[in-house]
Protein backbone atom coordinates (compact mmCIF):
# COMPACT_ATOMS: atom_id res chain seq x y z
CA UNK A 1 0.00 0.00 0.00
CA UNK A 2 1.37 3.50 -0.99
CA UNK A 3 1.73 5.90 2.21
CA UNK A 4 0.66 8.65 0.04
CA UNK A 5 -1.06 11.02 2.77
CA UNK A 6 -0.54 8.95 5.32
CA UNK A 7 -1.31 11.88 8.74
CA UNK A 8 -0.41 11.83 12.07
CA UNK A 9 -0.52 13.65 15.12
CA UNK A 10 2.50 14.05 17.75
CA UNK A 11 0.58 12.63 20.25
CA UNK A 12 -0.04 9.02 21.83
CA UNK A 13 -2.79 7.22 23.44
CA UNK A 14 -1.43 6.73 26.47
CA UNK A 15 0.86 9.91 26.49
CA UNK A 16 -1.87 12.02 25.64
CA UNK A 17 -4.08 10.89 28.29
CA UNK A 18 -1.68 11.16 31.24
CA UNK A 19 -0.72 14.68 29.98
CA UNK A 20 -4.05 15.91 29.76
CA UNK A 21 -6.23 14.44 33.55
CA UNK A 22 -4.53 17.38 34.93
CA UNK A 23 -4.59 19.86 32.11
CA UNK A 24 -8.67 19.72 31.89
CA UNK A 25 -8.97 20.32 35.42
CA UNK A 26 -6.85 23.01 35.89
CA UNK A 27 -8.20 25.59 33.16
CA UNK A 28 -4.98 25.19 30.98
CA UNK A 29 -2.07 23.22 29.87
CA UNK A 30 1.50 23.87 28.50
CA UNK A 31 2.14 22.82 24.45
CA UNK A 32 3.43 19.08 25.34
CA UNK A 33 4.26 17.23 22.07
CA UNK A 34 4.17 13.52 23.15
CA UNK A 35 4.39 10.04 21.34
CA UNK A 36 2.75 9.63 17.64
CA UNK A 37 -0.65 7.83 17.24
CA UNK A 38 -0.57 5.90 14.10
CA UNK A 39 1.58 2.87 13.00
CA UNK A 40 1.69 4.16 9.40
CA UNK A 41 4.65 5.47 7.90
CA UNK A 42 3.71 9.45 6.42
CA UNK A 43 5.63 12.78 5.84
CA UNK A 44 2.88 15.26 6.51
CA UNK A 45 0.52 15.33 9.16
CA UNK A 46 -0.88 17.18 12.14
CA UNK A 47 1.59 17.60 15.07
CA UNK A 48 -0.90 18.37 17.97
CA UNK A 49 -0.12 19.84 21.82
CA UNK A 50 -2.20 18.87 24.99
CA UNK A 51 -5.46 20.20 25.11
CA UNK A 52 -5.60 24.34 25.55
CA UNK A 53 -8.70 25.49 27.15
CA UNK A 54 -9.40 29.01 27.68
CA UNK A 55 -8.68 31.45 30.84
CA UNK A 56 -11.39 32.88 32.80
CA UNK A 57 -11.01 36.46 34.27
CA UNK A 58 -7.41 36.76 31.89
CA UNK A 59 -6.63 39.37 29.75
CA UNK A 60 -5.00 36.12 27.33
CA UNK A 61 -7.54 33.41 26.02
CA UNK A 62 -5.24 31.28 26.78
CA UNK A 63 -2.13 31.21 28.62
CA UNK A 64 -0.23 29.14 26.07
CA UNK A 65 -0.47 32.72 23.57
CA UNK A 66 1.16 34.55 26.11
CA UNK A 67 4.28 32.32 26.65
CA UNK A 68 7.59 33.19 25.25
CA UNK A 69 8.56 31.64 22.14
CA UNK A 70 11.57 29.98 23.46
CA UNK A 71 9.72 28.34 25.70
CA UNK A 72 8.34 25.48 23.76
CA UNK A 73 5.06 26.17 24.94
CA UNK A 74 3.89 28.96 22.46
CA UNK A 75 0.36 28.80 20.75
CA UNK A 76 -1.01 31.71 18.55
CA UNK A 77 -4.68 32.25 17.78
CA UNK A 78 -5.82 33.02 14.50
CA UNK A 79 -5.64 36.96 15.02
CA UNK A 80 -2.30 36.52 15.89
CA UNK A 81 -1.39 34.76 12.79
CA UNK A 82 -3.70 37.35 10.58
CA UNK A 83 -1.37 39.75 12.05
CA UNK A 84 1.81 38.28 12.02
CA UNK A 85 1.74 37.65 8.20
CA UNK A 86 -0.94 40.95 7.01
CA UNK A 87 -3.58 39.57 6.37
CA UNK A 88 -4.80 41.85 8.77
CA UNK A 89 -4.93 44.79 6.48
CA UNK A 90 -6.64 43.24 3.88
CA UNK A 91 -9.53 42.06 6.17
CA UNK A 92 -9.96 45.34 6.67
CA UNK A 93 -10.77 46.05 3.55
CA UNK A 94 -12.52 43.33 3.31
CA UNK A 95 -10.43 41.23 1.07
CA UNK A 96 -11.39 38.50 2.61
CA UNK A 97 -11.67 35.84 -0.15
CA UNK A 98 -15.43 36.33 -0.64
CA UNK A 99 -16.30 35.01 -4.25
CA UNK A 100 -14.02 32.56 -4.23
CA UNK A 101 -13.91 28.97 -3.23
CA UNK A 102 -11.06 26.48 -1.35
CA UNK A 103 -10.78 23.21 -2.22
CA UNK A 104 -9.57 20.97 0.63
CA UNK A 105 -8.72 17.26 -0.25
CA UNK A 106 -8.10 14.97 2.62
CA UNK A 107 -8.62 11.10 3.39
CA UNK A 108 -11.50 9.43 4.81
CA UNK A 109 -13.93 11.94 6.51
CA UNK A 110 -14.20 13.84 9.71
CA UNK A 111 -17.91 13.70 11.70
CA UNK A 112 -17.55 16.90 13.62
CA UNK A 113 -16.35 19.21 10.84
CA UNK A 114 -19.12 21.58 10.92
CA UNK A 115 -19.02 21.45 15.20
CA UNK A 116 -15.60 22.12 15.38
CA UNK A 117 -15.34 25.41 12.62
CA UNK A 118 -18.39 26.76 14.32
CA UNK A 119 -17.19 26.04 17.65
CA UNK A 120 -13.72 28.00 16.32
CA UNK A 121 -15.57 30.82 14.96
CA UNK A 122 -17.49 31.44 18.08
CA UNK A 123 -14.43 31.49 20.49
CA UNK A 124 -11.90 33.64 18.51
CA UNK A 125 -15.17 36.05 17.00
CA UNK A 126 -14.47 34.75 13.03
CA UNK A 127 -17.39 35.08 10.98
CA UNK A 128 -19.06 31.87 9.62
CA UNK A 129 -18.03 30.93 5.92
CA UNK A 130 -20.69 31.49 3.37
CA UNK A 131 -20.57 27.71 3.14
CA UNK A 132 -18.91 24.76 3.48
CA UNK A 133 -19.86 21.86 1.30
CA UNK A 134 -18.25 18.30 2.08
CA UNK A 135 -18.23 16.14 -0.70
CA UNK A 136 -17.74 12.53 0.90
CA UNK A 137 -16.39 9.20 -0.64
CA UNK A 138 -15.42 7.85 2.46
CA UNK A 139 -17.05 4.33 4.30
CA UNK A 140 -18.01 5.45 7.90
CA UNK A 141 -15.89 6.88 10.53
CA UNK A 142 -13.92 4.53 12.69
CA UNK A 143 -12.90 5.81 15.25
CA UNK A 144 -10.57 2.49 16.67
CA UNK A 145 -8.53 3.49 13.32
CA UNK A 146 -5.78 5.17 14.11
CA UNK A 147 -5.50 6.54 10.41
CA UNK A 148 -8.82 7.65 9.98
CA UNK A 149 -8.33 9.65 13.51
CA UNK A 150 -4.86 11.34 12.17
CA UNK A 151 -6.43 12.24 8.77
CA UNK A 152 -9.96 13.69 10.81
CA UNK A 153 -7.25 15.74 12.38
CA UNK A 154 -5.92 16.78 9.30
CA UNK A 155 -9.69 17.65 8.17
CA UNK A 156 -9.99 20.21 11.33
CA UNK A 157 -6.47 21.72 10.84
CA UNK A 158 -7.19 22.79 6.93
CA UNK A 159 -10.51 23.60 7.26
CA UNK A 160 -10.52 25.65 10.07
CA UNK A 161 -6.96 27.34 9.21
CA UNK A 162 -8.04 28.31 5.55
CA UNK A 163 -10.97 29.40 7.03
CA UNK A 164 -9.00 32.02 9.09
CA UNK A 165 -7.21 33.42 7.00
CA UNK A 166 -9.96 33.94 4.36
CA UNK A 167 -13.07 33.69 6.35
CA UNK A 168 -15.11 35.41 3.32
CA UNK A 169 -14.23 31.74 0.92
CA UNK A 170 -15.90 29.48 0.31
CA UNK A 171 -14.66 25.82 1.46
CA UNK A 172 -15.37 22.95 -0.49
CA UNK A 173 -13.97 19.58 1.69
CA UNK A 174 -13.54 16.59 -0.39
CA UNK A 175 -13.42 13.18 1.14
CA UNK A 176 -11.58 10.64 -0.52
CA UNK A 177 -12.56 7.21 -0.09
CA UNK A 178 -8.84 6.16 1.46
CA UNK A 179 -5.50 7.20 1.39
CA UNK A 180 -4.35 5.88 -1.85
CA UNK A 181 -2.68 7.56 -4.66
CA UNK A 182 -5.92 6.27 -6.90
CA UNK A 183 -8.37 7.41 -4.85
CA UNK A 184 -6.78 10.87 -3.58
CA UNK A 185 -6.11 11.45 -7.83
CA UNK A 186 -9.82 10.53 -8.06
CA UNK A 187 -11.23 13.24 -5.79
CA UNK A 188 -8.99 15.61 -7.01
CA UNK A 189 -9.69 15.10 -10.55
CA UNK A 190 -13.64 15.54 -9.41
CA UNK A 191 -12.66 18.65 -8.20
CA UNK A 192 -11.26 19.81 -11.45
CA UNK A 193 -13.56 18.01 -14.00
CA UNK A 194 -16.88 20.11 -11.57
CA UNK A 195 -15.28 23.28 -11.02
CA UNK A 196 -15.51 23.20 -7.93
CA UNK A 197 -13.53 26.17 -6.63
CA UNK A 198 -10.51 28.33 -7.60
CA UNK A 199 -7.81 26.91 -5.07
CA UNK A 200 -6.60 24.08 -3.41
CA UNK A 201 -4.62 22.58 -0.97
CA UNK A 202 -3.05 19.34 -0.45
CA UNK A 203 -1.39 18.56 3.26
CA UNK A 204 -0.27 15.15 2.40
CA UNK A 205 2.88 13.60 0.03
CA UNK A 206 5.21 11.09 -0.31
CA UNK A 207 8.99 10.16 -2.01
CA UNK A 208 8.34 11.49 -5.71
CA UNK A 209 9.86 8.04 -7.01
CA UNK A 210 6.83 6.32 -5.04
CA UNK A 211 3.54 7.90 -6.60
CA UNK A 212 1.67 4.90 -8.12
CA UNK A 213 2.52 4.49 -12.11
CA UNK A 214 -1.07 4.08 -12.72
CA UNK A 215 -1.83 7.80 -11.93
CA UNK A 216 1.20 9.67 -11.93
CA UNK A 217 1.26 10.88 -15.47
CA UNK A 218 -2.67 11.54 -15.28
CA UNK A 219 -1.77 13.41 -11.85
CA UNK A 220 0.98 15.63 -13.26
CA UNK A 221 -1.59 16.01 -16.56
CA UNK A 222 -4.07 17.07 -14.09
CA UNK A 223 -1.95 19.83 -12.24
CA UNK A 224 -1.38 21.29 -15.65
CA UNK A 225 -5.05 21.48 -17.46
CA UNK A 226 -6.35 23.01 -14.10
CA UNK A 227 -3.60 25.35 -13.88
CA UNK A 228 -4.22 26.84 -17.51
CA UNK A 229 -7.90 26.76 -16.12
CA UNK A 230 -7.06 29.04 -13.40
CA UNK A 231 -6.61 26.73 -10.58
CA UNK A 232 -3.95 27.79 -7.98
CA UNK A 233 -1.99 24.32 -6.05
CA UNK A 234 -0.63 24.02 -2.99
CA UNK A 235 0.80 21.54 -1.14
CA UNK A 236 2.89 20.65 2.20
CA UNK A 237 6.55 19.98 2.02
CA UNK A 238 6.72 17.67 4.37
CA UNK A 239 8.08 17.08 8.09
CA UNK A 240 11.04 14.95 7.40
CA UNK A 241 13.46 17.57 6.43
CA UNK A 242 15.26 17.00 3.65
CA UNK A 243 14.33 13.01 3.73
CA UNK A 244 11.34 11.04 2.75
CA UNK A 245 11.10 7.23 3.17
CA UNK A 246 12.04 4.41 0.51
CA UNK A 247 9.08 3.03 -1.54
CA UNK A 248 8.54 0.18 0.97
CA UNK A 249 8.87 2.30 4.18
CA UNK A 250 11.37 0.95 5.65
CA UNK A 251 14.62 3.33 5.20
CA UNK A 252 14.59 6.78 5.37
CA UNK A 253 16.42 8.28 1.51
CA UNK A 254 17.36 12.03 0.28
CA UNK A 255 14.45 12.60 -1.75
CA UNK A 256 11.85 15.73 -2.21
CA UNK A 257 7.84 14.92 -1.63
CA UNK A 258 5.31 14.99 -4.19
CA UNK A 259 2.51 16.15 -4.79
CA UNK A 260 4.65 19.52 -3.96
CA UNK A 261 7.59 19.16 -6.08
CA UNK A 262 5.16 19.20 -9.44
CA UNK A 263 6.10 22.51 -11.03
CA UNK A 264 2.46 23.04 -11.35
CA UNK A 265 1.88 23.34 -7.69
CA UNK A 266 3.52 25.74 -4.82
CA UNK A 267 5.41 23.86 -2.54
CA UNK A 268 5.22 25.16 1.16
CA UNK A 269 7.58 24.45 3.57
CA UNK A 270 7.97 25.42 7.44
CA UNK A 271 8.78 27.89 10.04
CA UNK A 272 8.50 28.64 13.61
CA UNK A 273 7.23 31.76 14.18
CA UNK A 274 7.59 34.37 16.86
CA UNK A 275 5.06 36.90 17.23
CA UNK A 276 3.84 39.04 19.92
CA UNK A 277 1.42 38.79 22.58
CA UNK A 278 -1.24 39.54 22.44
CA UNK A 279 -1.66 41.20 18.56
CA UNK A 280 0.71 39.06 17.27
CA UNK A 281 3.53 41.66 15.54
CA UNK A 282 6.31 39.89 13.98
CA UNK A 283 9.51 39.32 15.41
CA UNK A 284 11.15 36.95 13.34
CA UNK A 285 11.23 33.22 12.05
CA UNK A 286 13.46 30.12 11.93
CA UNK A 287 13.55 26.98 9.82
CA UNK A 288 10.97 24.70 11.10
CA UNK A 289 12.42 22.15 14.02
CA UNK A 290 11.23 21.50 17.22
CA UNK A 291 14.41 21.81 19.48
CA UNK A 292 13.35 19.13 21.60
CA UNK A 293 13.17 16.67 19.35
CA UNK A 294 15.48 17.69 16.54
CA UNK A 295 15.10 16.96 12.69
CA UNK A 296 14.51 12.82 12.03
CA UNK A 297 11.65 11.18 9.60
CA UNK A 298 9.26 10.12 11.32
CA UNK A 299 9.34 6.03 12.55
CA UNK A 300 8.00 4.27 15.34
CA UNK A 301 10.97 3.45 16.79
CA UNK A 302 11.33 7.02 17.42
CA UNK A 303 8.51 8.15 19.67
CA UNK A 304 8.94 11.42 20.13
CA UNK A 305 10.26 12.57 16.68
CA UNK A 306 8.64 16.02 15.43
CA UNK A 307 10.86 16.98 12.60
CA UNK A 308 11.26 19.56 10.12
CA UNK A 309 10.54 21.56 7.12
CA UNK A 310 10.57 19.44 4.16
CA UNK A 311 12.69 20.59 0.92
CA UNK A 312 15.52 19.91 -1.56
CA UNK A 313 15.74 19.17 -5.34
CA UNK A 314 13.67 16.59 -8.16
CA UNK A 315 15.06 13.88 -9.59
CA UNK A 316 12.11 13.53 -11.37
CA UNK A 317 11.08 17.29 -12.77
CA UNK A 318 13.90 19.70 -14.58
CA UNK A 319 14.12 22.99 -12.94
CA UNK A 320 11.49 25.28 -14.15
CA UNK A 321 12.53 29.09 -15.77
CA UNK A 322 11.39 30.95 -13.24
CA UNK A 323 13.60 29.25 -10.30
CA UNK A 324 16.61 29.44 -11.92
CA UNK A 325 18.24 32.73 -11.37
CA UNK A 326 17.35 32.26 -7.43
CA UNK A 327 18.05 29.12 -7.15
CA UNK A 328 21.06 28.54 -8.85
CA UNK A 329 22.22 31.83 -6.98
CA UNK A 330 21.55 30.19 -3.47
CA UNK A 331 21.41 26.64 -3.89
CA UNK A 332 23.98 24.11 -3.26
CA UNK A 333 27.10 24.73 -5.69
CA UNK A 334 27.32 21.74 -8.35
CA UNK A 335 23.53 20.72 -7.91
CA UNK A 336 22.32 19.75 -11.47
CA UNK A 337 19.53 22.16 -12.73
CA UNK A 338 16.26 20.29 -11.32
CA UNK A 339 12.71 21.43 -9.88
CA UNK A 340 13.57 22.84 -6.02
CA UNK A 341 11.01 23.35 -3.28
CA UNK A 342 9.92 24.62 -1.19
CA UNK A 343 8.61 27.51 -3.25
CA UNK A 344 7.50 29.32 -0.05
CA UNK A 345 7.12 28.73 3.77
CA UNK A 346 4.78 28.98 6.53
CA UNK A 347 4.64 28.67 10.43
CA UNK A 348 4.88 24.85 11.26
CA UNK A 349 5.17 24.15 14.91
CA UNK A 350 3.76 22.72 17.31
CA UNK A 351 5.97 25.08 19.36
CA UNK A 352 3.77 28.34 17.98
CA UNK A 353 1.26 26.32 16.40
CA UNK A 354 -2.46 27.83 15.75
CA UNK A 355 -5.20 27.04 17.76
CA UNK A 356 -7.63 24.55 16.69
CA UNK A 357 -10.68 22.74 17.83
CA UNK A 358 -11.05 19.12 17.40
CA UNK A 359 -14.14 17.45 18.64
CA UNK A 360 -12.44 13.58 17.43
CA UNK A 361 -9.27 13.39 19.87
CA UNK A 362 -11.82 15.27 22.57
CA UNK A 363 -14.01 12.26 22.23
CA UNK A 364 -11.63 9.19 20.89
CA UNK A 365 -8.46 10.61 23.27
CA UNK A 366 -10.41 11.60 26.18
CA UNK A 367 -14.42 10.19 26.07
CA UNK A 368 -15.32 14.29 26.15
CA UNK A 369 -18.54 15.70 24.89
CA UNK A 370 -16.78 16.93 21.23
CA UNK A 371 -18.62 20.29 21.74
CA UNK A 372 -16.21 20.38 25.03
CA UNK A 373 -14.25 23.91 24.77
CA UNK A 374 -11.02 22.71 24.45
CA UNK A 375 -8.55 23.46 21.82
CA UNK A 376 -5.14 22.08 20.81
CA UNK A 377 -1.93 23.91 19.37
CA UNK A 378 -1.47 22.15 15.81
CA UNK A 379 1.50 22.51 13.77
CA UNK A 380 3.08 20.56 10.46
CA UNK A 381 4.13 21.88 7.25
CA UNK A 382 0.34 20.70 6.48
CA UNK A 383 -0.58 23.87 8.10
CA UNK A 384 1.03 26.05 5.92
CA UNK A 385 -0.68 24.87 2.84
CA UNK A 386 -4.04 25.32 3.65
CA UNK A 387 -2.74 28.58 4.89
CA UNK A 388 -1.11 29.96 1.65
CA UNK A 389 -4.56 28.77 -0.06
CA UNK A 390 -6.65 31.05 1.98
CA UNK A 391 -3.89 34.03 0.49
CA UNK A 392 -4.24 33.02 -3.21
CA UNK A 393 -8.12 33.00 -2.64
CA UNK A 394 -8.04 36.54 -1.63
CA UNK A 395 -5.43 37.06 -4.66
CA UNK A 396 -8.03 36.06 -6.89
CA UNK A 397 -10.82 38.36 -5.16
CA UNK A 398 -8.87 41.47 -5.91
CA UNK A 399 -7.68 40.30 -9.41
CA UNK A 400 -11.18 39.74 -10.55
CA UNK A 401 -10.11 36.54 -11.80
CA UNK A 402 -8.62 33.18 -11.15
CA UNK A 403 -4.76 33.58 -11.27
CA UNK A 404 -3.73 29.83 -12.12
CA UNK A 405 -0.29 28.92 -11.19
CA UNK A 406 1.79 31.79 -9.28
CA UNK A 407 5.03 29.75 -8.85
CA UNK A 408 6.59 32.23 -11.65
CA UNK A 409 5.19 35.19 -10.21
CA UNK A 410 6.40 34.60 -6.96
CA UNK A 411 10.14 34.53 -8.16
CA UNK A 412 9.90 37.53 -10.34
CA UNK A 413 8.54 39.64 -7.09
CA UNK A 414 11.42 38.52 -4.93
CA UNK A 415 13.72 39.25 -7.83
CA UNK A 416 12.17 42.42 -8.66
CA UNK A 417 12.39 43.23 -4.97
CA UNK A 418 15.98 42.85 -5.12
CA UNK A 419 18.32 42.55 -1.94
CA UNK A 420 17.12 45.49 -0.25
CA UNK A 421 13.35 45.32 -1.38
CA UNK A 422 13.19 41.20 -0.41
CA UNK A 423 11.22 41.71 2.20
CA UNK A 424 8.41 43.94 0.28
CA UNK A 425 6.96 40.78 -0.23
CA UNK A 426 8.24 37.63 2.25
CA UNK A 427 9.69 37.06 5.35
CA UNK A 428 13.41 35.95 4.48
CA UNK A 429 13.76 33.35 6.94
CA UNK A 430 18.12 32.80 6.99
CA UNK A 431 18.41 30.61 10.03
CA UNK A 432 18.17 26.71 10.79
CA UNK A 433 18.17 23.73 8.19
CA UNK A 434 16.63 20.42 7.50
CA UNK A 435 19.49 17.99 8.20
CA UNK A 436 18.30 14.68 8.93
CA UNK A 437 20.54 12.47 11.07
CA UNK A 438 19.12 8.74 9.84
CA UNK A 439 20.79 9.80 6.36
CA UNK A 440 23.98 10.96 7.42
CA UNK A 441 22.98 14.39 8.36
CA UNK A 442 22.16 15.21 4.66
CA UNK A 443 20.05 18.23 3.87
CA UNK A 444 20.04 21.79 3.48
CA UNK A 445 20.73 25.46 5.42
CA UNK A 446 18.84 28.78 5.48
CA UNK A 447 19.89 31.61 4.14
CA UNK A 448 19.11 34.96 2.49
CA UNK A 449 17.02 34.79 -0.35
CA UNK A 450 15.65 31.49 -1.44
CA UNK A 451 16.84 28.24 -0.27
CA UNK A 452 15.83 24.47 -0.02
CA UNK A 453 14.14 24.72 3.75
CA UNK A 454 11.73 27.97 3.58
CA UNK A 455 12.21 28.85 -0.12
CA UNK A 456 11.19 32.28 -0.70
CA UNK A 457 10.31 32.66 2.62
CA UNK A 458 6.81 33.39 4.31
CA UNK A 459 4.52 36.18 3.17
CA UNK A 460 3.61 39.61 3.52
CA UNK A 461 0.49 39.07 3.28
CA UNK A 462 -0.41 43.17 2.54
CA UNK A 463 1.94 43.13 -0.29
CA UNK A 464 2.01 40.37 -1.85
CA UNK A 465 -1.67 39.55 -2.15
CA UNK A 466 -2.20 42.56 -4.36
CA UNK A 467 0.93 42.60 -6.30
CA UNK A 468 -0.09 38.49 -7.36
CA UNK A 469 -3.49 40.31 -8.64
CA UNK A 470 -1.98 43.37 -10.68
CA UNK A 471 -1.49 42.11 -13.86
Amino acid sequence: MKRFGTTRTAIGLVGLAAAVVVSVAAGSSHAAAVSHMSPAVGNVRPEVSAPQTPLAGSTDLFDCQSEPIDSQDRCYAPQQLQQAYGFSSLLARHVDGRGQTIVIVDAFQNPYIQQDLSIEDSTFGLPAPPSLTVVNNAPAFDETDFEQLNWAVEISLDVLSAHAMAPGAKIVLIEAASSSDADLFAAEKYAVDHHLGDVMSQSFGENEGCVDPSVSKKWEDLFKKASDQGWTFFASTGDSGAAQFNCDGSAAVLAPGWPAVDPNVTAVGGTTLNADDPAGNYIGETAWTEPAYGCNPPALDYPNDINCSGGGFSTLFKQPDWQTSLVQKNGPKGHPPMRAVPDVSYNAGVNGGILIHSGVILEAFFGLDPSTPAFFAIGGTSAGSPQWAALAAEADQLSKKDLGAINDNLYKLAQKGGPKGYGTYFNDVTQGNNDVSEIGGAGYNAGNGWDAVTGLGTPRAQNLVPALASP
